[in-house]
């Protein structure tokens, strides 16, 4: 994705800016949307009804507890000129961020971008609050009483980081860290196979139960062509549900039971 500020600074982000992406069939078309990073942190959970809270599957729930970066709307949408975009970044003292181009009869490639440029607004974010050392506004807890922020310098920029992926996001992470531990596995590199068994579980905890996250952790050190071929499968059957396509998942559950009926055996 082509990422680039057309107002503001990538090393001092506002926490707010305007996205905008060209159409890719008439460039003076473009499609735009907004992005905020809150300054302090925004559980959506706690704005729930109980009722319906109790209603939500747990990792719905998880989600909501906890919003980094928020898209709004969370898709492009054909609006203003760009030259309208540019004053109004300028009156409201926005950043404004060019997402590169994008199809605009693309829906999910609209809604793709979004998710993309947030991760990496977010990014730039942390990463300038972390060398600043602004304080944290202090939020209240669920009694009710005030409750500080720890220091940025106690902040955990990686967990952060984390936290703004989408879940396709960390399941691409998961699968470049899968490659480092084949990697480890082979070379008998016992520090690496630690610190890149820490790394998965970490992203781990952030994905729902329904990518099977501790299955492919445990594939993934497996020895041998059969684990690496387990850890591809649990990666790839989590691809397809994080794009929904669903039809794909009992074939891709068949050749998961399959492996693990072949390394049991062995």
């Amino acid at each position: 994705m082509s990422f680039r500020f057309v107002r503001g600074n990538s090393q001092t982000p506002k926490g707010h800016a305007i996205f905008y992406a060209s159409s890719s069939m008439d460039p003076r078309v473009v499609f735009c949307t907004y992005c905020v990073v809150p300054p302090t942190p925004l559980s959506l959970a706690k704005y729930l009804p109980s009722f319906l809270a109790a209603q939500l599957p747990p990792e719905e729930l998880r989600e909501a507890t906890n919003v980094p970066v928020m898209p709004i709307p969370p898709m492009l949408e054909e609006g203003r000129s760009l030259e309208q975009l540019r004053m109004l970044a300028e009156r409201r003292d926005d950043d404004l961020c060019d997402l590169g181009t994008v199809n605009p009869r693309d829906e999910a490639a609209r809604m793709q971008l979004v998710a993309e440029g947030c991760q990496e607004y977010g990014q730039l974010y942390v990463r300038y609050m972390q060398s600043s050392g602004m304080s944290m506004v202090p939020t209240l807890d669920e009694t009710g009483e005030e409750e500080e922020l720890p220091p940025p310098e106690e902040l955990d920029t990686e967990e952060l980081l984390i936290q703004s992926m989408t879940d396709r996001q960390r399941l691409a992470e998961l699968g470049k860290l899968v490659g480092m531990a084949r990697y480890a596995l082979e070379g008998r590199d016992n520090r690496l196979l630690q610190e890149t068994r820490q790394k998965m579980q970490r992203i781990i905890r952030f994905l729902p139960e329904k990518y099977r996250g501790s299955d492919l952790l445990a594939a993934a050190f497996i020895n041998g062509d059969r684990g690496a071929r387990l850890a591809e499968l649990y990666i790839e059957r989590g691809l397809k549900l994080a794009d929904e396509e669903y039809a794909e998942i009992p074939r891709i559950d068949r050749a998961i039971r399959e492996e693990q009926e072949a390394i049991d055996q062995q």
